[in-house]
């Protein structure tokens, strides 16, 4: 019998999208990728670019400018189009205008007999995760937006940073919206196998204050970087990668993704950051992890916020 080909169809070839898919050949994660944008062209010449990289790539991969029908066989299908953030600008006041694409794109998508995954990167990411569920009749597990995987990561970097220990072994979460909302577990951070408060008592650092500022340079990150360089993307490119690894090779991995809570953490008819187990039939679980009475607080506004805003937009 054949090998099952596992195909990824690439909505939107801006910095965010061509990250992702630049991560994704050389990482050598699927066998085929479909490039689809308004612009033809530059569709056309992200493709011709990628595939001249081919021969130094891990594995071999097909990379092609496409079109919708080619989501017909496609396992999962990234969005990244839309209006990107400008200085000054939150994630949420683009919540209007990248509503309005996103209606035209999952449309297009489903008509062409989608019945993949859909991954979410484009912002804000909640409430445009929310719509393409809405949009797209799949079951709610079949929707995943990024969420608070690339904060997380942040998060994990800059503990790792100002206590000089391999960011892969920190472990901390940031929930809630991917915006100013969020909020850091730090109930359950851990630093390899030892609680972040052990772990600092153990070093003598006694004053948390560090932590906090860790915590708001993580969530102000890419205002700080879209002022220096215009626009993030190349976290949030190798975010989307890790996400897509774990749905196509069946990882069962626990990841921060914006997900549908129907009834998780207390709340009902949102998507919202919280951890997962990814799997290749999409979201498996969600890990229901026990916060303390500050951080359910702070959940509760930022899932408040969310339903505020995408109100006016249902």
């Amino acid at each position: 019998m054949d090998k099952k080909i596992n195909r990824v169809v690439l909505i939107g070839t801006g910095a965010v999208g061509c990250s992702y898919a630049y991560s994704l050949v050389n990482q050598g994660v699927v066998e085929e990728l479909v490039l689809i944008d308004v612009n033809e062209a530059k569709a056309e010449g992200e493709a011709m670019d990628l595939n001249h990289g081919i021969p130094f790539a891990p594995a071999p991969t097909k990379v092609w400018s496409g079109t919708y029908a080619d989501c017909d066989r496609a396992d999962l299908v990234v969005i990244t189009a839309g209006l990107a953030q400008k200085p000054g600008e939150t994630r949420l006041d683009l919540v209007v205008k990248n509503t309005n694409i996103f209606k035209q794109i999952i449309k297009n998508v489903m008509d062409n007999g989608f019945k993949g995954i859909f991954l979410v990167a484009t912002n804000p990411v909640d409430i445009l995760s929310y719509v393409t569920w809405k949009e797209s009749g799949l079951p709610k597990e079949q929707v995943i937006g990024s969420g608070t995987t690339l904060d997380s990561a942040r998060l994990r970097f800059m503990l790792g940073d100002y206590f000089k220990v391999d960011p892969r072994n920190v472990h901390a979460v940031i929930v809630g919206e991917h915006g100013d909302t969020e909020l850091p577990v730090w109930s359950h951070a851990t630093i390899g196998v030892e609680h972040l408060d052990e772990f600092m008592e153990r070093r003598g650092d006694v004053n948390k204050d560090c932590l906090q500022k860790i915590f708001e340079d993580v969530r102000d990150a890419a205002y700080h970087i879209i002022e220096r360089k215009g626009a993030t993307y190349y976290g949030i490119g190798m975010s989307l990668v890790r996400i897509t690894k774990a749905i196509l090779n069946n990882e069962n991995s626990v990841l921060p993704v914006s997900v549908y809570l129907d009834g998780e953490y207390g709340h009902h008819d949102v998507y919202v950051g919280v951890p997962a187990i990814i799997n290749r039939k999409g979201v498996r679980e969600i890990v229901e992890i026990n916060l303390n009475e500050k951080e359910k607080e702070q959940f509760a506004h930022s899932v408040n916020v969310l339903k505020e805003t995408m109100g006016p937009i249902l």
